[in-house]
This record gives structure tokens, C-alpha cells and sequence, in this order.
């Protein structure tokens, strides 16, 4: 029997990289990481390598198997050059974590997009639906919206053994989540990436688009989509110490300019200081605070600080390998 391996990847443009995918046929193929052989790609058509020196390389790094195919795989791989060294758009090689002593668990937001309308589904043509509110973790027809693509979204996730925790309609009409956990940064990148990909393809059915944009209805009074990144070493699941939490909180405040580089594109319009966000302009942290940039959770407290912070700040089209890389550089030397 053959088998159908789809290799999916990162492409080079900017300031947000896209998925790709390409099928490759194999003959009696095992199923593990280990047989998926490398391959490659035109980097000319994905802006990332020029036409005179096309070839770029896709290693896998992750694989599961695809609900909605059959005799299907996904195989998430990472971009390499063609002489085997990471390509600059390659943010999974950034990741510093050998031991994978980081857990991370992130909450992604994303709005569904009716490309006829140019609007989420709930909102009408030419204007918008009663104000947010009544839309988060919401039920009937009125306020939720196209749960039957969410629904089908999250099977296909379980099914094909990826480690959503969870999931809830958002503050605004067509906006929703699902979370993933991992004990491996580089493990909970692949799975957002796999489970973002699965969005997409299920959302192709219902002639949807997804829009991860951080602010997609503009200046106005609807909240924004984050990607939350809730993350933990040993010493702060171990060391039931507040000195721990604010060693970590305190030294993030000197690399501002490097974590919102790699928190997500046009940023600066969900982080205004309004709809549970600190402004893009100020650092602060707090305990069970959603309008700090990094909140420390109440159940950390309760547990004699051991536990878990949450960065608020990541929006919902940031790279989560890129986010894992730079709280764990941050976390390590606050800890050194």
C-alpha cells in the first residue's frame, strides 16, 4: 500500500512567514520520523533562495497522522540550505533547549475570515454585530458562530494526536482558540504549526480563510487575537520561591525591544493598553493581572510559587519556535 507524506514548511516572507505544503508517495512506508527522507524545494517561488541557486532543503522533524486523508501523514519539517546548515528563516534552530527543561503551553486566537464579505462570520455586510461580549465561551446561534468547522478542527487534532488541551469561542464574533501543551519548546512549536495547518485545510471546506492577524478589524472597540505563552523550567516548577518569578519577570524587562521583534507583525495595534493587553510601550508584570505584559498566575501562588508564567505579549501570527527561543535565552540568564 502506498502512503501519502505531506511535507509542510515555513516560507521566507516578511514580517509574517506562510505555511507550504507539497505530497510526496511512498511504497510501504513505516510510519516513524526516522524513514522520512529528506527533500527539497524551489526556495525561488517561497522568498527563499534565488533562481540561479533554487534548492532548499526540508529535514522532518515531527510526524503525525493526517485524519483527513487516507493512508496520510503530516510531516512537519524545518528549511535547511542546500549545504545542510539552517536557512535564516529556520526559527526552529534558534530553540536553545537540549535538555527540554522549558514546558510551554501556548493559547492561540485566531479569527475565521468570509472572504466574500471581507469580515468574520457574524458580521454583516457593510457594518458589525451587536458589541463584544456576549460572544466569549458562548452558545446559540446568535452569538456563536460556525462551530461545526471548530468542532471538526479539534477531532482532527485529537485524532491525529496532537495535544490540544482545549478550546472556546473569544471575546469577539468569529474569533476562537484552541491551546496546546508540549513539554518540549520545540515539540509545542511543531504542534501549533501542525494544528495551524489543520485550520487552515478544514476551513478550505466551508470556504473560509483564517486570519491570525493580530488586529484584523483595525482601531476598533473588538479585541485583538494573542498567542499567550505560558512556560515553566525546573527551578520554577521546583523551587517554591517568589524570588524565582521575579528574577525572571525583572530581567524581561531589559529585552523588550528583542521579545516584541519576534512577538508578531503590526503588534502594535493589539497591545494598545485596552482589551485585556498592556501597551506595547511599558513593561509590567503582575499576579493574576491580563493587563500586564506578563502575568503570574494566581494557581502559581496558591501552590507555594511553583508554577508557570504567562507572556501576554505574543500575537496570534507570531512564529512559536521563535517566541520559545527567546523567553528560554531570557529565562536562563535571569537564572544564571
Amino acid at each position: 500500500m502506498k502512503s501519502k507524506l505531506e511535507y509542510i514548511w515555513l516560507d521566507g516572507y516578511k514580517p509574517t512567514q506562510s505555511l507550504r505544503s507539497k505530497t510526496m508517495v511512498r511504497s510501504k512506508f513505516s510510519g516513524k520520523l526516522e524513514d522520512c527522507p529528506m527533500w527539497s524545494f524551489d526556495g525561488s517561488s517561497t522568498e527563499q533562495a534565488e533562481g540561479n541557486a533554487s534548492d532548499c532543503l526540508l529535514k522532518p522533524v515531527a510526524i503525525i497522522p493526517d485524519p483527513g486523508r487516507l493512508n496520510s501523514y503530516l510531516v512537519m519539517t524545518e528549511v535547511l540550505n542546500a549545504d545542510g546548515t539552517p536557512h535564516v528563516s529556520n526559527g526552529r534552530a534558534t530553540i536553545e533547549d537540549d535538555d527540554d527543561d522549558f514546558w510551554f503551553g501556548f493559547e492561540q486566537e485566531y479569527f475565521l475570515w468570509n472572504p466574500e464579505t471581507n469580515l468574520p462570520p457574524g458580521f454583516p455586510a457593510g457594518g458589525y454585530p451587536p458589541p463584544q461580549g456576549p460572544y466569549y465561551c458562548s452558545v446559540g446561534a446568535r452569538n456563536a458562530y460556525c462551530r461545526e468547522l471548530i468542532e471538526e478542527h479539534l477531532d482532527m487534532c485529537l485524532e491525529a494526536g496532537l495535544n490540544v488541551e482545549g478550546i472556546n469561542a473569544e471575546v469577539a464574533a468569529g474569533q476562537w482558540e484552541f491551546q496546546i501543551f508540549a513539554k518540549s519548546a520545540a515539540r509545542a512549536g511543531d504542534e501549533i504549526w501542525l494544528a495551524r495547518y489543520l485550520l487552515e485545510r478544514t476551513a478550505e471546506k466551508y470556504d473560509l480563510a483564517v486570519d491570525w492577524h493580530p488586529k484584523p478589524l483595525g482601531d476598533t472597540d473588538w479585541n485583538g487575537s494573542g498567542m499567550h505563552a505560558n512556560f515553566s523550567n525546573g527551578p520554577m516548577r521546583d523551587s517554591g520561591k517568589e524570588v524565582t518569578f521575579t528574577k525572571i519577570c525583572d530581567h524581561f524587562a531589559k529585552y523588550i525591544p528583542d521579545c516584541i521583534s519576534v512577538y508578531g507583525a503590526h503588534n502594535e495595534q493589539r497591545l494598545t493598553g485596552r482589551h485585556e493587553t498592556q501597551s506595547i510601550e511599558q513593561y509590567s508584570y503582575g499576579v493574576s493581572d491580563r493587563g500586564a505584559s506578563i502575568r503570574i498566575p494566581i494557581g502559581t501562588v496558591e501552590d507555594g510559587w511553583k508554577g508557570r508564567l504567562e507572556d501576554r505579549r505574543p500575537a496570534s501570527n507570531a512564529d512559536p519556535y521563535k517566541v520559545a527561543a527567546i523567553i528560554i535565552k531570557v529565562t536562563k540568564e535571569a537564572l544564571a
